[in-house]
């Protein structure tokens, strides 16, 4: 039988995850409101430039990106983390 050790989170990687997982959340519901909005009417007479729509509108064109950039930076850290813990239980 081998001698594996749990795999152990950091703070950091719990707190990417997570960041990741509201940008790309938050930015998909804007998306939606915005496909349901514009069924229901909203877009007509200038409506989408009136009140939290012009928000709502750019929160996916800033959001995707950067939990995209997140994401990048989740892979990098968990890779250098598993490659520490491969050195050390190698030597």
């Amino acid at each position: 039988m081998t001698n594996q050790r749990p795999i152990s989170d950091t703070r950091v990687e719990r707190t990417l995850a997570y960041m990741v997982a509201a940008t790309v959340g938050l930015s998909v519901v804007a998306f939606i409101a915005i496909i349901i909005a514009t069924l229901a009417g909203v877009g007509a007479d200038d409506g989408f430039s009136q009140g939290i729509w012009p928000v709502v509108l750019v929160l996916p064109l800033i959001g995707l990106p950067i939990g995209f950039l997140l994401l990048i930076a989740l892979l990098i850290v968990n890779g250098v983390r598993r490659s520490r813990e491969s050195r050390r239980d190698s030597a």
